[in-house]
């Protein structure tokens, strides 16, 4: 999550896990880190007085003070920089298309944004909805629809459900 205070100095998660190690008197010098976000001192005493960034760090300090400096901690440090390259190799016309549908398929994964696993049927196929409309006494026909998509743009209608 990127943040940006009332004076447009804007700073990231990675920034914010920086400087949380290092109020934690481990990883760089607060020099280092400077010069790898390309910011100053005076841009980093602006950061500082965003809530949120401030918020951020804070939390950082506590998993690191109630955990430790965990191997998830450090891998989550590392695919934050690690979507850089993949945005670039992504982006780029060099890349053959099968790596970069392997890219995007990790990045909706990483991102959280898959499909359930309660949400997909055996054959791998997402599961639908089913509709029962019922439009009166027993004398009308009743009519099942199946959204279940058989591919992209296709439908079924179920005439032989009636009543």
């Amino acid at each position: 999550m990127d943040g940006e205070t009332s004076t447009s100095v804007r700073w990231t998660e990675r920034l914010a896990f920086d400087i949380a190690l290092r109020l934690e008197n481990s990883g760089e010098s607060v020099e280092d880190i400077l010069s790898r976000h390309g910011m100053t001192g005076n841009d980093l005493l602006k950061i500082s007085k965003d809530p949120i960034f401030a918020k951020k760090v804070e939390s950082y300090r506590t998993e690191i003070r109630d955990k430790g400096l965990t191997f998830r901690l450090k891998a989550r440090a590392q695919a934050e920089e690690l979507l850089k390259t993949s945005w670039v190799l992504i982006h780029s016309p060099e890349v053959s298309a099968a790596v970069k549908a392997d890219l995007i398929k990790s990045t909706v994964k990483w991102a959280g944004l898959e499909p359930k696993q309660e949400m997909v049927t055996p054959e791998g196929g997402a599961n639908g909805v089913r509709i029962t409309i019922n439009l009166g006494g027993s004398e009308l026909e009743t009519k099942l629809v199946d959204t279940t998509p058989v591919d992209t743009d296709t439908v079924e209608y179920d005439d032989d459900y009636a009543d």
